[in-house]
């Protein structure tokens, strides 16, 4: 147990702050930790969204779940070499109407309860599975969330907007009226 002893006058529920802050830091640090360092290696975990009009409220990756298209966060296990079939298992949910106007409670917290939940039932659910490009050494995993339920993904140490970046589809892609098979 961290203890921090400081007779200066500081408030306790600064006190508290920092030790929240370094259990917090040490849990993460703990969180990715790999038990099998000579195998896999951890990386962070984000999402870009390529459709306009359609927001990503969650996505998962082989059951690593993330909120909105993330970012950053930790950590999922790659293997350190990759190998031929290598695949992996997304599942996302999309609110086709991320703008929409829903009425709030009459004390302005919160949304009316029926008027949310209609608007949640048309939120869609997908999944793919998806195989991961050959790569050399990998610093994560970024999930494309494309047009028609399409998804590709990279493990690309560059930005999205380099010019080396391996995946080019544009962003804000209109979702076409029909999609092919």
């Amino acid at each position: 147990m961290l203890k921090i002893n400081i007779n200066v006058g500081v408030p306790c529920a600064f006190l508290k702050f920092i030790r929240l802050a370094v259990f917090s830091s040490l849990m993460i640090l703990v969180g990715c930790d790999q038990s099998n360092a000579g195998e896999s290696s951890a990386g962070n975990l984000g999402a870009i969204n390529h459709v306009a009009g359609q927001d990503i409220n969650w996505f998962s990756v082989n059951g690593y779940h993330v909120p909105g298209t993330g970012g950053g966060y930790c950590c999922i296990m790659l293997p350190n070499k990759w190998r031929s079939g290598l695949m992996t298992h997304i599942e996302w949910e999309v609110d086709p109407n991320p703008h929409e106007k829903i009425p709030r409670l009459t004390k302005g917290v919160g949304f009316e309860p029926k008027a949310l939940a209609e608007h949640e039932a048309k939120y869609r659910r997908y999944s793919a599975d998806v195989p991961i490009p050959e790569y050399e050494g990998a610093c994560g995993l970024t999930v494309h969330l494309l047009t028609c339920h399409q998804v590709k993904v990279t493990t690309s140490c560059l930005a999205p907007e380099l010019p080396n970046y391996p995946i080019k589809d544009p962003s804000d892609m209109q979702e076409p009226a029909t999609c092919e098979k």
